[in-house]
């Protein structure tokens, strides 16, 4: 082995690889497109194969513990091996499928703090420390999803914070190994309330929409938590009033525990 074919195998004077997306924005359930665009360093070398993905930074509790952890949830091969020759440039179109269940990074153009998901890039060298890239997206809600979302806004909750956390939703059609919790600060007249968190998790046909409430511990009482889910249809929800329907759950459950 020469001293550049050294060299590559080490990382040094190999191949770069750079993703560009045709379009950063994104809905659950869409495409995200782009190229890969190879560029060949100082020496012949011998590429495995090439891949591209979406990954997200999620927040796993083990025992006490508490720490964040990158899962790759979706993955596709973009063709087979091929010798990538000294200083040559090897460009490689994709079209990657957005799964339904995708949590949402952005609100009504803002990001969600917490929120991090990006397209990754994985080029396989040949007897070589594989190359990578990490492109970052922004997820916005489907229709459906926007009209929860902007019940909540309606009634005068105000966005806290949102995070990714590996696990499942039971009784849910979740598949992906985590999920999604947004947090709303509750408005003055839901006075017992700390805070509500929201989930979605979504096909092409539905969605579950997962409520929970976080009652403020009392004097002589403990906080507790409630859930409730119900479906959502992604082509029907537009003859609800989903502030009146909230409103109205959040109003049944807080008078049946005297929080409000």
């Amino acid at each position: 082995m020469g001293f550049k074919k050294l060299l590559a195998s080490l990382g040094a004077g190999g191949a770069s690889v750079e993703t560009v997306l045709t379009e950063v924005n994104v809905v659950p359930g869409g495409v995200v497109q782009g190229e890969v665009r190879i560029q060949g360093g100082s020496v012949d070398q011998d590429i495995e194969g090439l891949s591209v993905g979406l990954q997200a930074k999620v927040e796993v509790e083990s025992g006490d513990e508490e720490y964040k952890q990158n899962i790759e949830f979706t993955k596709v091969r973009l063709g087979g091996a091929f010798e990538l020759r000294a200083g040559a440039v090897h460009t490689v179109p994709f079209g990657l499928e957005i799964p339904w269940e995708t949590p949402v990074t952005m609100i009504d153009g803002q990001a969600l703090r917490g929120m991090h998901i990006g397209v990754t890039t994985e080029l396989a060298i040949a007897r070589a420390v594989d190359s990578g890239d990490l492109d970052p997206i922004n997820v916005h809600p489907l229709p459906a999803q926007k009209a929860i979302l902007d019940a909540f806004i309606q009634l005068g909750f105000r966005f806290k914070n949102a995070d990714m956390e590996r696990g499942h939703i039971r009784g849910t059609r979740q598949k992906l190994p985590f999920y999604q919790e947004i947090e709303f600060f509750p408005p003055s007249q839901y006075r017992g309330l700390n805070q509500v968190e929201l989930s979605f998790v979504a096909d092409e046909h539905a969605m579950d929409v997962v409520l929970e409430m976080d009652k403020k511990p009392g004097l002589f009482s403990e906080g507790s938590d409630t859930f409730r889910s119900f479906q959502v249809g992604q082509h029907d929800f537009h003859g609800t009033d989903w502030a009146a329907y909230v409103n109205q759950w959040l109003s049944e459950v807080g008078s049946k525990r005297n929080w409000f």
